[in-house]
């Protein structure tokens, strides 16, 4: 039987913090972050992190482990996001990273048709002795429906199917990707809808209350500290922006409406990608409306086991 977890997921600024805490005091439940941004130490405002006194309310897992020096995969994530899982008793992801909710889940050994740069070096010779086209005409031979859908000169794809035909003996195109029913979890999916004018103007304001805690300031103690302006974590909405303006290159109010922009539209990708998701059950909410009622089915549907119960 597959363990279950919660997951309270939606865009930045949706109230995700506001209902996975009282969800998880109600169910003795522990929070697993699903931000690829909050994992790293000494970046608080930008991130909008769990404060102290929330993460002392309830345990909170892969928030703040991280040096922003540091590059992190979305595998790694996975790979410590699973035994943090496996050592809760009631997980609860929270979080607005779709692709850490995909690395979740899916097998582990999706993708894993390991790669032989023997293999890989043969056909590039052949490549480079023959053209292109010879090693598209070996593919057409062990795997004729990838190569029908990659072009010759789409050399790596070409290749990476023919390692993967050398490897297994299986063609590429045969291979069963795997879907949302070979999950590892039994997911238990939720998120809040807001009316987009609302959800936008929640993002304007999240923005102005960070400017307002000292964003400028927490990027410049990272850049001061030695984090390289080119570093992952300064890719992040609210570094990048602010970097400008540390270099006398952008004035602040500039950068603070292209953070508005860019925040917005992130929000909206994270609202496309979540929607595709049909395991996500939506809560549609209005600014001051209670949240008790969710609270009490997501904890009750919990209780059911059933994903989509009600209260």
């Amino acid at each position: 039987m597959k363990k279950r977890v919660i997951g309270i997921v939606g865009p930045t600024a949706s109230g995700k913090t506001a209902l996975s805490l009282p969800v998880a005091q109600r169910l003795r439940g522990e929070i697993v972050c699903m931000d690829s941004m909050q994992i790293y130490r000494g970046m608080d405002i930008g991130t909008a992190k769990p404060t102290p006194a929330e993460r002392a309310a309830v345990p909170h897992h892969m928030v703040d482990f991280l040096d922003p020096r540091e590059a992190y995969s979305v595998n790694q994530y996975a790979q410590d996001a699973r035994e943090c899982i496996e050592r809760v008793d009631v997980p609860i992801l929270v979080g607005g990273t779709g692709m850490y909710l995909q690395s979740l889940s899916l097998p582990m050994d999706y993708g894993a048709v390991g790669g032989s740069e023997e293999i890989r070096q043969k056909y590039h010779r052949l490549a480079d002795d023959q053209g292109p086209q010879a090693v598209h005409d070996l593919l057409k031979k062990v795997d004729p429906l990838s190569a029908a859908r990659l072009h010759p000169n789409d050399l790596r794809r070409v290749i990476r199917a023919l390692e993967v035909f050398d490897l297994t003996g299986v063609p590429l195109s045969s291979q069963k990707m795997p879907g949302i029913e070979d999950a590892p979890y039994d997911f238990q999916l939720y998120a809040i809808d807001l009316p987009r004018d609302i959800l936008y103007a929640r993002v304007e304001k999240r923005v102005d209350d960070m400017m307002a805690q000292g964003l400028l300031r927490e990027v410049k103690a990272l850049v001061d500290a030695g984090v390289a302006p080119d570093a992952q974590a300064m890719q992040g909405l609210g570094y990048k922006e602010m970097l400008p303006v540390l270099s006398g290159d952008m004035a602040l109010p500039d950068a603070v409406n292209l953070l508005k922009m860019r925040t917005r539209h992130y929000a909206k990708r994270q609202l496309t990608w979540f929607k595709r998701d049909t395991r996500i059950r939506w809560f549609p909410l209005w600014p001051g409306d209670d949240l008790a009622p969710l609270i009490d089915e997501i904890c009750q549907s919990y209780r059911k086991g059933n994903a989509h119960g009600t209260a």
